[in-house]
């Protein structure tokens, strides 16, 4: 992948750059954090294309990277999705050779899922991919600030998990879009 680009791509950066400067330079911490997440994102998609791997099978691929053979549930949660959403990516892998379903011996109630030898090889070719992201979006920042970053977000992290605990905790739940469109369909708003 080159750093080359092209006069539209400089302008839409030149004009994400002037909104952060100019126009909203005290804006919410949380739009920042987007902003830098889906640059992330994007330039790893470019990436990942390169090899017809899309950003989704990417997450799932990490996962299972990490802790190969789990069952769909448990890649639900690492993944923070739905499990209909992971069965269909989990479908759509196994289509590709990246991943089998199966029982593991003696138990006939879950299936786990596991990597192929073609899953296992993309780990080699795409996590560098990853490292170059990482890479090219740090280039020119000093190790200390790259530091004091990641306390920065973990911190945030931990402390927002901790408020969705907490909330959780008193029976709230997460709406889905449904949800609050019946919602306010019902309230007149």
């Amino acid at each position: 992948m080159t750093g080359k680009r092209g006069p539209a791509t400089e302008q839409t950066t030149q004009a994400i750059l002037d909104h952060w400067r100019e126009a909203v330079p005290d804006d919410r911490m949380a739009h920042l954090v987007r902003d830098a997440a889906r640059g992330l994102t994007r330039a790893l998609q470019l990436r990942l294309a390169e090899h017809g791997v899309s950003f989704g099978h990417w997450s799932f691929l990490r996962i299972l990277w990490a802790r190969d053979g789990i069952t769909q549930r448990d890649l639900s949660v690492q993944a923070g999705l739905m499990e209909p959403t992971t069965h269909s990516a989990v479908l759509r892998m196994e289509e590709l050779g990246y991943v089998t379903r199966r029982h593991p011996e003696g138990n006939r109630r879950k299936l786990h899922i596991y990597l192929t030898e073609e899953g296992r090889r993309l780990e080699g070719v795409l996590v560098p991919l990853a490292e170059e992201v990482n890479r090219l979006a740090l280039e020119g920042v000093p190790a200390s600030d790259v530091e004091t970053t990641r306390r920065v977000l973990l911190t945030m992290i931990q402390q927002l998990a901790d408020d969705e605990a907490a909330a959780l905790g008193q029976g709230q739940r997460i709406p889905s879009t449904r949800a609050l469109g019946r919602r306010r369909a019902g309230d007149g708003s």
